[in-house]
């Protein structure tokens, strides 16, 4: 009988470009298993606590750390080294009173330590829509998350406030809606993918072009320095209204 399913093993060489590993040293690492983020935009919770984070210095010490229940993500306790953590994820540590948000980078991802006051909430990103029985709406989230609002009056959707590309504010580990950013001309907005990912700015203009699809759309962001980039809304993560809801890391 043939096997079943993909391989449950991954080489160095050819791992995502942004995990920070050497790639001759070894011939295998840890492969995320299947959960809230894909295999190219996420990492392993071992390699965050070994490589990024520096509290082991072997994937031994890195598995016990996580088997031990040391390691929160997004407020729940994750036993499992494999499991893939990604953008916007909040990384917990009690043990060592640290608290990272993981944000986009030019070379990947940058684990920022924030506050307590910034760990009770979470910036998700809605990336579809959809109507499901009893005319109320379903909202995928980038973390794998889905959130149902409910429909008072179907053929009156009052309640239905939320496109796509917009992101929501919820609590965590509750997972509720306390919150919601549009993406707009002011907002500011985190730029997540391509050459200038990592920048962060204000939206100071939107393509309009008809028949274009929404997420191809240019943008122009306007840095703290003044200095412009655009990108594709696909690429743009809302964090703030006029001003930033969390914080960021200055860009050099």
């Amino acid at each position: 009988m043939g096997k079943k399913g993909g391989s449950k093993h991954l080489k160095r060489k050819p791992a995502p470009k942004f995990w920070p590993i050497h790639r001759k040293e070894y011939v295998w690492t840890v492969k995320p298993k299947p959960g809230p983020h894909s295999l190219s935009h996420s990492l392993p919770l071992a390699i965050a606590i070994r490589d990024i984070l520096d509290f082991a210095k072997t994937r031994k010490e890195a598995k016990t750390i996580i088997s031990q229940g040391k390691v929160l993500v997004d407020g729940k306790i994750r036993r499992e080294e494999a499991f893939p953590v990604g953008l916007m994820d909040i990384i917990t540590i009690p043990d060592a009173e640290a608290t990272y948000r993981i944000l986009s980078h030019k070379k990947g991802f940058n684990f920022y330590p924030i506050e307590k006051d910034e760990a009770t909430f979470k910036l998700c990103r809605i990336e579809n829509k959809t109507v499901v029985d009893n005319g109320h709406v379903q909202i995928s989230l980038h973390d794998g998350a889905n959130k149902l609002i409910q429909i008072a009056d179907p053929k009156n959707p009052n309640e239905d406030i939320y496109q796509t590309l917009d992101v929501i504010k919820i609590t965590i580990p509750d997972g509720e809606i306390v919150g919601q950013m549009k993406l707009a001309k002011d907002a500011t907005a985190l730029i997540i993918r391509g050459k200038n990912r990592g920048i962060h700015g204000k939206i100071v203009d939107i393509e309009k072009a008809a028949g274009k699809k929404r997420r191809l759309l240019l943008a122009t962001i306007e840095d703290a320095a003044g200095k412009r980039f655009q990108t594709i809304l696909d690429y743009l993560f809302v964090v703030g209204d006029s001003k930033q809801s969390t914080s960021l890391p200055e860009v050099k």
